[in-house]
């Protein structure tokens, strides 16, 4: 798996001017609760601002969570709860009151409004104990670890799911948590994130999920069908089995997330559900987007995704894979405005930013993927490349043993590139898309020559050249040709397309050590 280079952030300053040349945007040092910045479907419905205006109050325990609820003038008073330490089940009561409807063994937020959860100091991790939404609306949830809650087992809480809602709920946004469990059903855990029974706008944003059977669920069956309008952006999902999540009815938008290792499925769009997946990066995974698990179907809208190792099932009985050349069954309408990050700079900024304990960062949409992060003084995107009018010596490195390629939003075969016939191409499937050659080993490179096929010569009008194991840019252009950077050592490299006039033909992709 790829490991891009740390973001080192030594001071404040240092780090406000290196995040801004990676198009990351710094808050405060320490996380402080949100009273802006809620983004997606929990922007709808009259908004979401959690407890902005009320009294802070911090805690340390479960039962001061509870008590801080239960200490307000009402259930709707508004109130910023600042968490810090490890809330488990020793120190989580039940606490009485009019403005509050809590219970032992779960931080319990039923029958409520108006609260912002929040992580500070040292972090707040909720050690096999989750967190339950019931009855309850215009809720914050920002920079907390929710980790290892089981349905079954010792100790169990929250019928196994590290954030629930259900019955009801409207206006949620959890931020810059980290959602994990060890393991799926068998071992005791359910998913990560669900909503069920009536809930409504509903933010996803910056977080993790990791290693876990299910990351979630939009709707507990195919009759459930009464949830949705729910956004997924800038998330990790990381070793899960299925369900990233899964969607019975309802509306969905997913962009800008990075998906690593779903070893089942990912996206289950069924029951008539409706899903935007935009410029999102799945990588070293299998059928990340379709119908699985039954014959109820769903769609989605496909949108400016890569696709980087992933593998597609055929398609039979209760499974219809999107892929392998995932198109649009629908159209998605979005009522807010939002700004999308490049595919190819999604997994660095995520990376930099998603989970708790990484200072709120956030993506100001303005991504130009770096490694190692530059000094701020230089350009952060290389200068255009111009053709060079000479050919090259040396050896074709796409030719040599060891050598392979993919592609994505692939329209014929990406092995046209690296068989040194020029009559021979590939085109995605559109306008856009990248094509990449890879070794086995780590190469050295310093050149490439794309070539266009006949008749084809001066559609390509944009184009990125990238080292795949990280993202950085190495060149960029707007006609195709010879382009030269510094000397790189790595394992793929990728020439995506980001402007044609038309359907591009690359006859041949050909890299060179100098």
């Amino acid at each position: 798996m790829k490991r891009p280079l740390a973001l080192r952030l030594s001071a404040l300053s240092a780090a406000t001017a290196l995040a801004a040349a990676a198009g990351i945007a710094l808050t405060s040092p320490e996380a402080t609760a949100a009273t802006g910045g809620v983004t997606g479907y929990a922007t709808q419905n009259g908004g979401t601002t959690g407890g902005a205006g009320g009294q802070r109050v911090r805690a340390t325990t479960g039962t001061e969570i509870h008590a801080a609820l239960c200490g307000r003038a009402s259930s709707s008073t508004p109130i910023i709860i600042e968490v810090e330490g490890t809330i488990n089940h020793g120190n989580t009561g039940k606490v009485s009151g009019g403005s509050c409807n809590t219970a032992a063994g779960v931080i319990e937020l039923k029958q409520i409004s108006n609260v912002t959860l929040v992580g500070v100091g040292a972090g707040a991790v909720f050690d096999q104990l989750g967190i339950h939404i019931r009855q309850s609306s215009n809720i914050i949830i920002q920079n907390v670890t929710v980790r290892n809650v089981k349905k079954s087992g010792s100790p169990t809480s929250n019928g196994g799911d590290a954030i629930g809602m259900e019955s009801d709920v409207r206006n949620v946004w959890v931020d810059h948590a980290t959602l994990e469990a060890s393991g799926g059903e068998s071992e005791g855990y359910d998913g990560l994130f669900d909503m069920k029974d009536n809930t409504q706008y509903v933010t996803l944003s910056y977080s993790v999920l990791r290693n876990s059977g299910r990351g979630g669920l939009i709707g507990s069956s195919e009759s459930d069908l009464s949830n949705g309008y729910v956004t997924f952006h800038h998330n990790r999902y990381e070793n899960i089995d299925s369900r990233a999540p899964l969607l019975r009815g309802g509306t969905a938008h997913a962009y800008n997330n990075h998906y690593v290792s779903l070893n089942e499925s990912g996206i289950n769009s069924r029951a008539g559900a409706k899903v935007k997946v935009d410029n999102n990066y799945f990588e070293d995974s299998k059928d990340v987007l379709g119908t699985f698990y039954t014959d109820q179907r769903g769609s989605w809208q496909v949108v400016g995704n890569v696709f980087d190792n992933v593998t597609w099932s055929s398609p039979g009985s209760e499974n219809y894979p999107a892929g392998p050349n995932p198109q649009s069954t629908t159209t998605v309408n979005i009522p807010y405005a939002y700004t999308l990050d490049a595919a190819g700079c999604v997994p660095d900024v995520v990376r930099r930013t998603a989970g708790a304990g990484t200072g709120l960062q956030v993506s100001d949409g303005n991504c130009t993927p770096q490694t190692p992060a530059p000094d701020p003084s230089t350009p952060t995107t290389p200068p255009p490349t111009t053709p060079g009018p000479t050919e090259p010596g040396g050896t074709n490195l796409s030719l040599g043993a060891g050598a392979d390629g993919s592609s994505k939003a692939d329209g014929t075969s990406y092995g046209n590139v690296r068989d040194g016939n020029p009559s021979t191409y590939w085109s995605p499937s559109g306008s856009t898309g990248s094509v990449s050659v890879k070794w086995g080993s780590a190469t050295s490179v310093s050149r490439v020559v794309v070539r266009e096929a006949s008749g084809a010569t001066g559609v390509v009008r944009a184009w990125r050249l990238l080292n795949a194991d990280t993202g950085a840019v190495l060149a960029t252009g707007t006609t195709a040709g010879t382009a030269t950077f510094p000397q790189t050592s790595l394992k793929k490299i990728t020439f995506e397309i980001t402007s044609a006039s038309g359907t591009p033909r690359v006859a041949e992709f050909e890299t060179y050590a100098s």
